[in-house]
C-alpha cells in the first residue's frame, strides 16, 4: 500500500512552479518557466523519497500552456536530460505517478472544439508521463464531464469519442466518480463497458449518493473488479469534508482517527490511497507514520517541523507532547498528531505569537545585523499596536533564516500554517 498526495507542498523549500499569462507568452519565458518546472518537480520527488512518500500526482501545469498551440517547443527533447534524471529517481525508487486533468477536459462535451482541445490535453498529459518513462501503472485520472440535458446522450458521446483517444492515451486513462452529475454506478457501468479501470472517491460517493446500499468499503471492493495486473494496485481516492466550507471542500487536514477506521475497515494492502486534503504531504506523511510500525525518532523529527506552530497556539499542548516524547521505547503516532491538530484548530493569542516569535529570535539574533534587530523588535512593537498583522512577524523572520541558512527554522511549519 502507498498513501500519497496531489500537486504541490506545504513548508517545502524550491517546489514552487510557475506559470504567466498568454499575452506574457514568449518561447524565451516558457524554456525558463519549464526549467524552473522540472527543477521543482525534482524536489519534490527527492522529498517524496526522503519520506517514504510513494504516490504522487504531478501538477497539470508542470508544462505551461503544454495543449495550448502557443506553446510549440518540444520540450520533451530540450529538457530530455533533465525528464530523465526525474524519471530514474522515480523509478529506482519505486515512486507510482499519475496526472489529472482539470475540469475543463471533457471528451463528452456537444461542442467539437471543446472535445478537441480535451483530447490535445489528454495527449499533453499522456506525453509527460510517456516522457517520464513510466509504465502504464502510472495512470491519468479523469471525470465523465457533463450532462448536458441529456445524461444519456453524454454518457453515448463519452462513449463514442473514447475510441478516438490516442493509444497512449487509452493505456493510462482511469475514471473517477464526481460529486455533482456522475455517481459510483454511472462509472462503473461506463468503467466497465470500455475496460476502463475505475477510481471511488469516498467524499463525492457521501455527497453524490447512488441511491445502492452499499457501504464505503463494498464500492472499493466493487471498483476493484475493473482493475487489471497491468494496471497496477487499484487506486482510490480519499478525502474528507471540510466543516466549515461548502459540500465538497476538503479539509484542511486529514482527521487520523476517522482515517485509522476507514484503513482498518479497508483491511487491505493491495490499495494505493492518494488523500486529496489542502495541507498536501503533511497528511500524507502523517497518514504514512501512523500505519507504520517506526520508532520515535520519525515522530522526533515531525516535532522538529511542527514544535513552534504547536507552541504559539497552545502552549499545553506543547507541554503535552514534550512529555509523551519522553518514553523513547513508544511510539504513540496517533496520540501525537491529535494533540499537534488540536493545537492547530485554538485561536492564538497576541502574547502567545510574541512570545514565539521572541524565541525564535533568539536563534538569529546573535549573527543578525543591529539594522536588523532594530527592524524586529519596531515590527514587534507595531504589531502589539494593532498596526501590522503576525504575518509580516513572520515573513521578517523566514528572510533572516533563509539568509542565515538557518535549517532548523527553514524547516519549520511554523512559517506555512
Amino acid at each position: 500500500m502507498s498513501i500519497g498526495y496531489a500537486c504541490l507542498t506545504i513548508g517545502v523549500l524550491s517546489t514552487n512552479f510557475k506559470s504567466c499569462i498568454l499575452k506574457n507568452v514568449t518561447e524565451e519565458k516558457l524554456l525558463e518557466l519549464i526549467s524552473h518546472n522540472l527543477k521543482s518537480l525534482e524536489n519534490i520527488i527527492d522529498y517524496n523519497i526522503e519520506n517514504n512518500i510513494m504516490l504522487f500526482r504531478i501538477t497539470s501545469d508542470l508544462i505551461p500552456f503544454g495543449s495550448n498551440p502557443v506553446n510549440n517547443i518540444k520540450w520533451w527533447d530540450v529538457f530530455s536530460s533533465e525528464l530523465l534524471k526525474i524519471s530514474e529517481k522515480i523509478k529506482s525508487s519505486g515512486m507510482r505517478v499519475s496526472m489529472h486533468p482539470g475540469q475543463y477536459t471533457v471528451i463528452n462535451s456537444p461542442s467539437n472544439d471543446v472535445v478537441k482541445r480535451s483530447m490535445n490535453d489528454l495527449n499533453y498529459h499522456a506525453r509527460v508521463l510517456d516522457r517520464l518513462g513510466v509504465s502504464k501503472k502510472h495512470k491519468m485520472i479523469l471525470h465523465i464531464g457533463g450532462i448536458y440535458n441529456d445524461k444519456g446522450e453524454a454518457v453515448d458521446r463519452f462513449i463514442r469519442n473514447y475510441q478516438y483517444l490516442d493509444e497512449s492515451v487509452k493505456n493510462r486513462l482511469v475514471i473517477e466518480n464526481d460529486d455533482k452529475l456522475y455517481n459510483i454506478i454511472d462509472v462503473l457501468e461506463i468503467g466497465t463497458k470500455l475496460n476502463i479501470p475505475v477510481i471511488f472517491d469516498n467524499l463525492h460517493n457521501d455527497i453524490n449518493f447512488s441511491g445502492e446500499q452499499k457501504s464505503t468499503i463494498e464500492w472499493v471492493n466493487e471498483c476493484k473488479k475493473t482493475w487489471k495486473e497491468d494496471d497496477g494496485n487499484q487506486k482510490i481516492h480519499y478525502s474528507e469534508q471540510n466543516p466549515l466550507k461548502k459540500i465538497g471542500s476538503h479539509s484542511n487536514t486529514i482527521d487520523i482517527n476517522k482515517f485509522m477506521y476507514f484503513f482498518k475497515e479497508l483491511n487491505r494492502n493491495d490499495i494505493d490511497i492518494m488523500l486529496e486534503v489542502k495541507d498536501k504531504n503533511l497528511s500524507a506523511v502523517k497518514c504514512i507514520n501512523c500505519i507504520s510500525n517506526n520508532n520515535i525518532n520519525v515522530l522526533e523529527e515531525e516535532w522538529s517541523r511542527y514544535k513552534y506552530k504547536v507552541l504559539e497556539n497552545s502552549p499545553s499542548n506543547y507541554s503535552e507532547i514534550r512529555e509523551i516524547l519522553k518514553d523513547k521505547s513508544s511510539y504513540p503516532a496517533i496520540k501525537f498528531y491529535d494533540l499537534v491538530d488540536d493545537a492547530l484548530q485554538k485561536e492564538v493569542s497576541v502574547e502567545n505569537s510574541i512570545n514565539v516569535a521572541t524565541h525564535i529570535w533568539n536563534c538569529l539574533k546573535d549573527i543578525a545585523t543591529e539594522k536588523e534587530r532594530a527592524s524586529f523588535l519596531k515590527i514587534i512593537d507595531d504589531y502589539k499596536n494593532g498596526k501590522v498583522s503576525i504575518n509580516k512577524i513572520k515573513s521578517a523572520l523566514f528572510r533572516l533564516s533563509v539568509k542565515y541558512n538557518e535549517e532548523c527554522l527553514l524547516h519549520s511549519y511554523y512559517f506555512v500554517l
